[in-house]
């Protein structure tokens, strides 16, 4: 899978990938392939975490929401994402998350990609999620329980059958036309497919279980006295202060495993533990510092919030993708001077008309 370093095409210039070409990109390429080169470019990332300089997300709540920004840099390159986080949005017409994200040279501060981060966001999450569950699902797991079946639903569903080896979903969501949803677009895809009438059917059997809402709330989706030996949870919708998904009683029984300490215990699952409480970051699992699952029955909690290194691992690869297709836009965003200390050359020209385009 390309992962070429980001580079500007020309002086003044970065490249761009819009949200339709994005989708044009997945579409050309296949969610499965995407998929799979974003986890690759996330799990090459996480093993060089040391490199580097890592903060929490700054996040702005407001009454119906939050808005954060997350910036990650290492020697080379530097990467933000905007991001939102609405659950009333749908309400209106407009998606409860929308993201768009850039990388910098640190050399220079020369911005050399923007993106949509919308679509590449659910790539991320679902990216993950599987590389996650490699190390800490027991390898037979077969049966997953999707619980919430909102607009990342697809991505995850096709991560874990293509990527894992799932075979039977299991589906629930408060709304049933969202799981109506998810069925029609997984009509063609070789798994079984149930829906289920609540989250204890759902979890019946279940060697993985995701829980993906949306809800702004403290919730308690999941409840401690389903849990089996053995399972896996991938918790994904717990992401901000203020919002969780599982029973307090799950984080006393389950091994917890974590993207970024610091940003998970004020955002994440952790929000119910005792400050201090053992968790291990995955990156440590995947260069052999600790382990990963260490029995069948044991069980593990993946409490992912989101972490600015999976963004800019999904930027470098989409970006690389994206050259290779010939689907980037070259966006003249920062300014080329012939004099780089005549800023005001750029009204001259414009009012001459010899402004480039």
């Amino acid at each position: 899978m390309p992962s070429a370093a980001p580079s500007a095409t020309q002086a003044g210039a970065l490249e761009y990938l819009s949200l339709p070409a994005a989708a044009r990109l997945i579409a050309r390429v296949g969610v499965l392939e995407c998929l799979r080169g974003v986890e690759q470019a996330i799990e090459a990332d996480f093993r060089r975490w040391p490199e580097f300089s890592k903060t929490a997300r700054l996040a702005q709540p407001t009454p119906d929401g939050v808005i954060e920004l997350m910036p990650v840099a290492d020697a080379r390159h530097y990467a933000f994402k905007y991001v939102n986080g609405h659950p009333r949005n749908t309400r209106l017409g407009l998606p409860t998350v929308m993201a768009f994200g850039a990388i910098a040279r640190v050399d220079t501060g020369a911005p050399v990609f923007l993106s949509e981060l919308t679509l590449s966001t659910a790539l991320r999450t679902a990216a993950t999620s599987v590389m996650a569950a490699r190390c800490l699902a027991r390898p037979d797991s077969r049966v997953m329980a999707l619980i919430g079946n909102g607009s990342q639903s697809e991505f995850q569903a096709l991560g874990f059958v293509g990527l894992l080896g799932i075979r039977s979903l299991r589906l629930y969501d408060v709304d049933a036309a969202a799981t109506r949803k998810l069925m029609r677009n997984l009509a063609d895809v070789d798994v079984e497919l149930r829906a289920c009438a609540s989250v204890a059917e759902a979890v019946q059997g279940a060697d993985i279980v995701t829980t993906l809402t949306a809800d702004k709330t403290r919730a308690t989706v999941l409840q401690g006295e389903l849990l089996r030996p053995g399972m896996h949870i991938n918790a994904v919708g717990g992401d901000c202060p203020g919002k969780t998904e599982l029973d307090a009683a799950i984080l006393r029984r389950a091994r917890v495993f974590v993207e970024f300490e610091p940003q998970t215990r004020i955002e994440g699952e952790l929000q119910h533990a005792a400050p201090g409480s053992a968790v291990t970051e995955l990156w440590r699992v995947l260069v052999g510092q600790a382990p990963g699952r260490r029995d069948a029955a044991e069980i593990t909690l993946f409490d992912s919030v989101g972490f600015a290194l999976e963004d800019y691992s999904a930027m470098r690869c989409l970006q690389a993708l994206g050259r290779a297709h010939g689907l980037l836009e070259s966006l003249a965003l920062m300014p080329a001077l012939r004099d780089p200390k005549d800023l005001y050359s750029l009204v001259r020209e414009a009012r001459a008309g010899t402004i480039s385009a």
